[in-house]
């Protein structure tokens, strides 16, 4: 039977605990440092406690030390993967590949089971092979394969845990081969400082000069939403569904999380024969999570079906929200909505204006359809669609207490002699079994309800009994409720001891060839154990970032699988011919300009400087 992991992020200890108690399998949370968002860390006591909470449910804690590390950083690092080690961490992802070899090489942190992280690059059946052949349990894909591809990878690495994404922000560039921020801006992507150069405005010349979009956002994608892609996504092979942002509040957490989760247990009640999740109970919600509630900049499947128009969203990088209409009359200070929607005092709506400029207001006073605005928007004009982002009722719900998770357990009492022993058996057939002795006492009342709701009073614990049973030879003495109690706790507490998997060494024992880049920075080998690593390989490998020479010109920068000249109805591999007169340039504001190539053979877009 196969496992479904719904893998949240966490942004601090507070995310993490949301996410658990909304029905996640797993989060993925950064460490103080040397994580791929800089602006998440968390001290290892926070990330011990949420460890604490998340292994009652038999949930994992992963924690991302996926940045790129310098050579005066390592000591520091193995030190702060010992201590995650220590307090219970279920796996590190990683992609440094010196600091894979450390930890291989360190008897305290050999057995830690590691994930290779989106970072390097994982868009291969020969990637995926050749990183499980160097002990990585699980590998983190690209997000711009297709159900087709992924499902191609797991029949060729069927042994591989395989992690994909399903909800979040897009990166236009494959995961760990963009260097622009750093270029630009000397903030490194691959360090966690990513200064999102992909959704900024640009304008776009051919080679002729010609301006053919002008201060559009032509690189920043759409949100990821694959809710309705998770069975087929689980049918192709992935074990692990990842939502992005580790830079979410609670709130984005809570709602995305419930969402999915609920997806995954329909899936596993559809095909109780096929599927499980991964962890222990399951959760009810006070309210009806909804994923166009939270941010999000429209949404797309991205490459789940190959290749599609309408990727990008160039008027605007912000978030619109959920549509909820058009404006149907204007009055001097309100104006009504032609919907079925109902709106709140404090709603965020927003337009797009006749400049295709994303305008947004607030409500003051919501009647009915009817709605006044703190200031009426000046370009607001009857047929304009309206988007909400920020639904003022949803967002106060989020507020409160919105979920309670229990695991549903059989307890079983064994009197025998002068000794209780109390089994309880959750979900997943895990037995925990305490016991203790007594001085017998005839009863002289009957005393198996008094027993039964003494032992099943479980209400703050995280679990619920569904069955109940007491054996005993002969009639049921008289227990007094202190021992009862008593044993209630110690078997509760019993269950926060749970062994910690162990990593398989080499899960993949091929003679995998590590697939070549042709740029030796592409390696991000930032130090001297990296190098070394990459040289027992047969490669010359480098980074952007050491590189003394990144302000020259002619650099490849960003590899997408996104194209510009297909969203613009001219893909060559189509047979449809361009207007324009080759190569492209983007330009930024501040007059750096960048230059467009197409790998047409590799059905790749190439930014270069």
């Amino acid at each position: 039977m196969q496992t479904l992991e719904l893998l949240s992020p966490a942004r601090n200890l507070e995310c993490g605990i949301c996410a658990i108690d909304h029905g996640a399998d797993a989060v993925y949370i950064g460490a103080d440092k040397f994580g791929a968002r800089a602006a998440a860390g968390n001290s290892i006591e926070d990330i011990q406690k949420l460890c604490n909470h998340a292994h009652l449910y038999g949930a994992k804690v992963y924690v991302t030390v996926n940045t790129i590390i310098y050579d005066n950083e390592i000591i520091d690092t193995i030190e702060m993967c010992r201590q995650l080690e220590s307090i219970g961490v279920d796996a590190l992802l990683l992609q440094d590949m010196g600091l894979l070899t450390t930890l291989k090489s360190d008897s305290k942190l050999s057995h830690f089971n590691l994930h290779a992280s989106t970072q390097t690059d994982n868009r291969t059946a020969d990637k995926v092979l050749w990183l499980a052949s160097q002990g990585f349990k699980r590998i983190v894909l690209a997000r711009e394969l297709s159900i087709k591809e992924i499902e191609d990878i797991h029949k060729k690495a069927p042994e591989v845990e395989l992690e994909v994404f399903v909800h979040g922000a897009l990166c236009v560039s494959y995961s760990g081969q963009c260097y622009a921020s750093h270029y630009c801006f000397g903030r490194s992507a691959n360090r966690g400082e990513c200064a999102q150069f992909c959704r900024m405005p640009f304008t776009l010349a051919d080679g002729a000069g010609n301006i053919l979009e002008e201060s559009s956002h032509l690189l920043s994608l759409k949100d990821m939403a694959q809710l309705e892609n998770l069975e087929r996504l689980a049918n192709a092979g992935a074990v692990s569904f990842k939502i992005e942002g580790r830079l979410k509040d609670t709130d984005y957490v809570k709602n995305i999380t419930a969402a999915y989760s609920e997806e995954l247990n329909r899936i596993c009640i559809n095909h109780p024969e096929k599927y499980r999740r991964a962890s222990m109970g399951r959760c009810t919600y006070t309210f009806i999570p909804n994923i166009n509630k939270s941010f999000n900049r429209g949404f797309t499947t991205y490459f789940a079906d190959g290749r599609q128009k309408g990727l990008i969203s160039p008027d605007t990088p912000k978030a619109i929200g959920e549509y909820v209409g058009k404006v149907k009359e204007l009055r001097a200070n309100s104006f009504n909505v032609s919907t079925t929607k109902s709106f709140s005092n404090g709603d965020g709506l927003c337009f797009f204006s006749s400049r295709h400029k994303l305008v947004g207001f607030r409500v003051n006073k919501a009647e009915g359809n009817r709605l006044f605005p703190q200031q009426m928007p000046r370009d607001l004009k009857p047929g304009t669609p309206l988007y909400r982002n920020h639904d003022q009722a949803f967002q106060q719900l989020l507020t409160r207490q919105t979920s309670e998770r229990k695991i549903s357990v059989s307890m079983n009492l064994l009197i025998s002699d002068n000794i209780l022993t109390l089994t309880m058996t959750d979900e997943h057939k895990g037995i925990y079994t305490v016991s203790t002795q007594y001085d017998y006492q005839k009863a002289t009342t009957p005393q198996a309800e008094n027993i039964k709701r003494q032992l099943t009073k479980l209400g703050s614990t995280p679990f619920t009994c569904h069955q109940f049973k007491i054996t005993c030879d002969g009639e049921v003495p008289f227990i007094p409720n202190s021992i009862l109690s008593e044993l209630r706790r110690n078997v509760v507490q019993a269950t926060t001891k749970q062994p910690q998997e162990v990593s398989s060494e080499n899960i993949c024992n091929t003679n995998v060839i590590l697939p070549h880049y042709n740029e030796d920075y592409l390696y991000n080998a930032a130090n001297e154990k990296a190098k070394e690593f990459y040289e027992h390989h047969g490669i010359c490998a480098s980074s952007f970032e050491k590189d003394a020479n990144i302000t020259n010109h002619n650099r490849l920068i960003m590899q997408c699988r996104f194209c510009l000249r297909y969203e613009m109805g001219y893909c060559k591999k189509e047979g449809h011919k361009s207007p324009w007169k080759e190569p492209l340039t983007l330009s930024l504001d501040d007059g750096k300009t960048f230059q467009i190539k197409f790998n047409c053979k590799e059905c790749q877009m190439e930014i270069w400087t």
